[in-house]
Protein backbone atom coordinates (compact mmCIF):
# COMPACT_ATOMS: atom_id res chain seq x y z
CA UNK A 1 0.00 0.00 0.00
CA UNK A 2 3.17 2.41 0.76
CA UNK A 3 4.64 1.69 -2.04
CA UNK A 4 1.63 2.38 -4.50
CA UNK A 5 1.16 5.89 -2.57
CA UNK A 6 4.65 6.46 -2.65
CA UNK A 7 4.89 5.63 -6.47
CA UNK A 8 1.71 7.18 -7.17
CA UNK A 9 3.30 10.38 -5.45
CA UNK A 10 6.27 10.14 -8.13
CA UNK A 11 4.69 9.64 -10.85
CA UNK A 12 2.00 12.66 -10.49
CA UNK A 13 4.49 14.67 -10.07
CA UNK A 14 6.44 13.78 -13.19
CA UNK A 15 3.30 14.28 -15.20
CA UNK A 16 2.74 17.13 -13.56
CA UNK A 17 6.59 18.40 -14.30
CA UNK A 18 5.90 16.93 -17.99
CA UNK A 19 3.22 19.09 -18.82
CA UNK A 20 4.55 22.66 -17.30
CA UNK A 21 7.43 21.90 -19.08
CA UNK A 22 6.03 23.33 -22.50
CA UNK A 23 5.32 26.27 -20.75
CA UNK A 24 8.75 27.09 -20.19
CA UNK A 25 11.73 28.16 -22.27
CA UNK A 26 13.31 25.13 -24.49
CA UNK A 27 16.21 26.27 -26.62
CA UNK A 28 17.23 29.93 -26.74
CA UNK A 29 14.15 31.23 -24.72
CA UNK A 30 11.51 29.84 -27.16
CA UNK A 31 8.73 28.35 -25.34
CA UNK A 32 7.99 24.38 -26.46
CA UNK A 33 4.61 25.18 -26.92
CA UNK A 34 5.88 27.69 -30.21
CA UNK A 35 7.11 24.12 -31.00
CA UNK A 36 4.60 22.29 -33.71
CA UNK A 37 4.40 18.74 -33.06
CA UNK A 38 5.11 17.91 -37.11
CA UNK A 39 7.96 19.78 -36.62
CA UNK A 40 9.52 16.65 -34.12
CA UNK A 41 9.11 14.70 -37.52
CA UNK A 42 10.39 16.95 -40.84
CA UNK A 43 12.59 19.20 -38.92
CA UNK A 44 12.63 22.16 -36.46
CA UNK A 45 11.00 25.41 -38.42
CA UNK A 46 10.38 29.23 -36.90
CA UNK A 47 6.76 28.48 -37.37
CA UNK A 48 4.77 29.39 -34.07
CA UNK A 49 2.46 26.57 -32.87
CA UNK A 50 -1.27 26.66 -31.71
CA UNK A 51 -0.52 25.35 -27.96
CA UNK A 52 -3.33 22.54 -28.77
CA UNK A 53 -1.16 21.59 -32.01
CA UNK A 54 2.49 22.16 -30.12
CA UNK A 55 4.50 19.31 -28.11
CA UNK A 56 2.33 19.60 -25.09
CA UNK A 57 -0.18 17.29 -26.92
CA UNK A 58 2.31 14.20 -26.20
CA UNK A 59 2.69 15.08 -22.75
CA UNK A 60 -0.78 15.91 -22.43
CA UNK A 61 -1.56 12.02 -23.41
CA UNK A 62 0.71 11.22 -21.16
CA UNK A 63 -0.91 12.96 -18.58
CA UNK A 64 -3.74 11.18 -19.18
CA UNK A 65 -2.34 7.78 -19.40
CA UNK A 66 -0.46 8.46 -15.49
CA UNK A 67 -3.94 9.36 -14.65
CA UNK A 68 -5.38 6.27 -15.76
CA UNK A 69 -2.21 4.45 -14.34
CA UNK A 70 -2.35 5.45 -10.86
CA UNK A 71 -5.98 5.13 -11.07
CA UNK A 72 -5.93 1.61 -11.63
CA UNK A 73 -2.60 0.70 -10.26
CA UNK A 74 -1.11 -0.30 -13.30
CA UNK A 75 2.72 -0.21 -13.68
CA UNK A 76 2.55 -0.20 -17.56
CA UNK A 77 0.42 2.62 -17.55
CA UNK A 78 2.67 5.19 -15.75
CA UNK A 79 5.86 3.44 -16.83
CA UNK A 80 4.26 4.33 -20.99
CA UNK A 81 3.73 7.42 -19.94
CA UNK A 82 7.48 7.92 -18.59
CA UNK A 83 8.81 6.49 -22.53
CA UNK A 84 6.17 8.60 -24.46
CA UNK A 85 7.62 11.88 -22.29
CA UNK A 86 11.66 10.68 -22.80
CA UNK A 87 10.83 9.52 -26.16
CA UNK A 88 9.29 12.75 -26.98
CA UNK A 89 11.82 15.16 -25.64
CA UNK A 90 14.78 13.02 -27.25
CA UNK A 91 13.20 13.01 -30.38
CA UNK A 92 12.94 17.20 -30.19
CA UNK A 93 16.37 17.41 -29.18
CA UNK A 94 17.69 15.29 -32.31
CA UNK A 95 15.70 17.53 -34.50
CA UNK A 96 17.28 20.65 -32.80
CA UNK A 97 20.88 19.35 -32.73
CA UNK A 98 19.99 18.59 -36.35
CA UNK A 99 19.04 22.15 -37.46
CA UNK A 100 21.18 24.38 -35.29
CA UNK A 101 24.29 22.02 -35.64
CA UNK A 102 24.89 21.06 -31.98
CA UNK A 103 23.17 21.92 -29.00
CA UNK A 104 24.34 24.33 -25.96
CA UNK A 105 24.01 24.82 -22.81
CA UNK A 106 24.25 28.81 -21.37
CA UNK A 107 23.27 30.75 -18.44
CA UNK A 108 22.19 33.79 -19.95
CA UNK A 109 19.53 32.48 -21.62
CA UNK A 110 20.39 31.03 -24.99
CA UNK A 111 20.95 26.85 -25.58
CA UNK A 112 18.86 24.45 -23.57
CA UNK A 113 15.97 25.84 -20.99
CA UNK A 114 14.60 25.01 -18.58
CA UNK A 115 11.48 23.26 -20.20
CA UNK A 116 13.89 20.65 -21.28
CA UNK A 117 15.40 19.75 -17.85
CA UNK A 118 12.04 20.03 -16.75
CA UNK A 119 10.64 17.38 -19.52
CA UNK A 120 13.52 15.17 -18.91
CA UNK A 121 12.95 14.89 -15.07
CA UNK A 122 8.99 14.14 -15.10
CA UNK A 123 10.05 11.38 -17.48
CA UNK A 124 12.43 10.12 -15.23
CA UNK A 125 10.10 10.58 -12.11
CA UNK A 126 7.57 8.88 -14.21
CA UNK A 127 9.97 5.95 -14.47
CA UNK A 128 10.85 5.85 -11.30
CA UNK A 129 7.07 6.37 -9.93
CA UNK A 130 6.30 2.99 -12.32
CA UNK A 131 9.10 1.33 -10.64
CA UNK A 132 8.17 1.80 -6.81
CA UNK A 133 4.70 0.96 -6.93
CA UNK A 134 4.18 -2.34 -5.98
CA UNK A 135 0.44 -2.64 -8.64
CA UNK A 136 -2.24 -4.88 -8.14
CA UNK A 137 -3.01 -6.72 -5.62
CA UNK A 138 -2.42 -10.51 -6.72
CA UNK A 139 -5.74 -12.57 -6.41
CA UNK A 140 -5.11 -14.97 -3.38
CA UNK A 141 -4.95 -18.55 -3.95
CA UNK A 142 -6.12 -20.96 -1.23
CA UNK A 143 -4.25 -23.93 -0.52
CA UNK A 144 -5.24 -27.06 0.80
CA UNK A 145 -2.79 -28.49 3.86
CA UNK A 146 -4.90 -31.88 3.89
CA UNK A 147 -6.29 -33.86 1.51
CA UNK A 148 -9.44 -34.86 1.23
CA UNK A 149 -10.49 -38.38 2.98
CA UNK A 150 -13.57 -39.89 1.40
CA UNK A 151 -16.20 -40.87 4.50
CA UNK A 152 -17.32 -42.97 2.39
CA UNK A 153 -15.97 -44.55 -0.45
CA UNK A 154 -18.81 -44.86 -2.70
CA UNK A 155 -20.57 -41.50 -1.91
CA UNK A 156 -17.29 -39.38 -1.36
CA UNK A 157 -15.05 -40.98 -3.50
CA UNK A 158 -13.51 -38.81 -6.74
CA UNK A 159 -16.24 -38.49 -9.05
CA UNK A 160 -15.99 -40.84 -12.70
CA UNK A 161 -14.16 -39.28 -15.32
CA UNK A 162 -15.65 -37.93 -17.98
CA UNK A 163 -16.28 -39.76 -21.19
CA UNK A 164 -16.36 -43.14 -19.13
CA UNK A 165 -19.49 -44.46 -17.09
CA UNK A 166 -18.77 -45.16 -13.94
CA UNK A 167 -18.12 -48.86 -12.91
CA UNK A 168 -21.17 -51.01 -11.72
CA UNK A 169 -20.67 -54.75 -10.72
CA UNK A 170 -21.81 -57.34 -13.44
CA UNK A 171 -25.11 -58.24 -13.72
CA UNK A 172 -26.08 -61.75 -12.43
CA UNK A 173 -26.45 -64.62 -14.90
CA UNK A 174 -30.17 -65.07 -16.19
CA UNK A 175 -28.98 -69.01 -15.04
CA UNK A 176 -29.25 -68.81 -11.59
CA UNK A 177 -31.74 -66.52 -9.76
CA UNK A 178 -29.93 -63.75 -7.54
CA UNK A 179 -31.82 -61.90 -4.45
CA UNK A 180 -30.77 -58.40 -4.13
CA UNK A 181 -31.56 -58.78 0.04
CA UNK A 182 -28.45 -61.25 0.04
CA UNK A 183 -24.94 -60.45 0.72
CA UNK A 184 -22.98 -62.19 -1.62
CA UNK A 185 -22.97 -62.97 -5.16
CA UNK A 186 -23.86 -66.26 -6.01
CA UNK A 187 -21.47 -68.69 -7.43
CA UNK A 188 -21.59 -69.31 -11.01
CA UNK A 189 -23.41 -72.46 -12.35
CA UNK A 190 -21.76 -75.09 -13.59
CA UNK A 191 -20.80 -75.87 -17.09
CA UNK A 192 -21.73 -79.34 -18.24
CA UNK A 193 -19.79 -80.48 -21.34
Amino acid sequence: MIRNIVGSVLALAGATAAVWSPFRAWYDGRHGRDYPIEDLFSGITDTKAEVIGSILLPFAFAAVLTLAGVVFRSRLLVALAGLVVLGFTILWMVQVGEARGSLTVGSDGRGLGDGVANALGGGVLLLIGAVVMSGRPKPHVTRVDQPHVPTHPTLDGPPPEQGHPPEQAPPPSSDVPWDPGRDEIPPPPEHRA
